[in-house]
């Protein structure tokens, strides 16, 4: 198959990045997306207008329950109706129990966290262990928003000192500072499912890292097969993780066509839908909510081109 370059992945700072297909007549199953070549196309940010009245859902959220408010009301302000269908669900490790002994006999130089999700975990064991000094470091804006809600004399304590310049985690990994400490001592609690590339890229430049599974995220038991049925014929999804992404798919009827788009949190989600075989997506050269909403509102508008042709 031929292969894809991703050397144009680089920061676009005005732009949202689309993927689409030279052709959308192919058919699409559940175990056929290996099987597409997708080129990589860049779009200017177009907006749908806030006075658009929809009777039918135009955009699925995808987050846990309770956690798709903000996008929710982002968009119906907008004029999107929007159907919450939640395809991932969090649960907790033994690595949980140990992350709170961790924080209440060691200290660290940096805590890294790299999702909304994660900081959750860790704020819950950091509270457990009786709110010891921390110096943090988050991936972005977005999991930095979670530690934004405790209490400002917690603040003094738990010290969020750094954010990358781009929300991933290999510059996270490049950026964060030694301190002038050779034996610079980091902990890192996150999904069992994260990619090595935060530990392995900070091992190579001589920090000493810890990785504590502390939660894993696996797809829900049970979905609604009526709300299923309208999220199938919406115009876009809107995924903040790869394991939502798979979780998609595979809820996807293999008899059945499913060209939509796919609008992405970020970079890293959108290279799992690539290589999933998604045919039409979406994603903010720098991830985060407000560029989610870009994105989102870039892909109903392209699907909005394609069904006036």
């Amino acid at each position: 198959m031929a292969k894809t370059s991703l050397a144009t992945l680089s920061p676009i700072s005005p732009h949202l990045v689309r993927w689409s297909p030279f052709s959308s007549s192919s058919s699409f199953s559940s175990w056929q997306f290996k099987n597409r070549r997708i080129f990589l196309k860049i779009a200017n940010v177009v907006s749908v207008s806030a006075s658009t009245s929809l009777s039918n859902p135009r955009v699925v959220v995808t987050r846990e329950h309770s956690k798709n408010g903000r996008l929710i009301d982002a968009l119906e302000n907008r004029g999107i109706n929007c159907l919450e269908l939640p395809l991932v669900q969090h649960t907790q490790l033994p690595g949980f129990d140990k992350l709170s002994s961790l924080l209440r006999s060691n200290s660290f130089d940096w805590i890294i966290i790299t999702s909304p999700e994660a900081g959750t975990v860790f704020l819950d064991a950091w509270t457990a262990a009786g709110t010891p000094n921390v110096r943090v470091g988050v991936v972005g804006a977005g999991t930095s928003s979670v530690f934004g809600k405790i209490g400002p004399s917690l603040k003094e304590i738990l010290n969020v000192a750094f954010v990358p310049s781009k929300a991933i985690g290999k510059v996270l990994a490049a950026e964060l500072p030694k301190l002038g400490n050779a034996r610079c001592t980091v902990l890192y609690p996150a999904s069992a499912k994260a990619s090595n590339e935060i530990e392995e890229g900070l091992a190579k430049r001589g920090f000493e890292v810890m990785r504590l599974n502390t939660y894993t995220t696996e797809p829900v038991s049970n979905v609604d097969q009526m709300v299923l049925d309208q999220a199938l014929v919406a115009p876009v999804i809107a995924v903040a993780s790869p394991s939502a992404l798979r979780a998609w798919v595979s809820l996807i009827p293999e008899e059945q066509q499913w060209d939509n788009a796919v609008a992405c949190i970020g970079e890293t989600t959108a290279l799992v839908a690539k290589k999933l075989g998604m045919k039409n997506i979406f994603f903010p050269a720098n991830p985060g909510i407000e560029g989610w909403i870009d994105s989102i509102l870039e892909a109903l508008e392209a699907q909005n081109q394609l069904q006036k042709v």
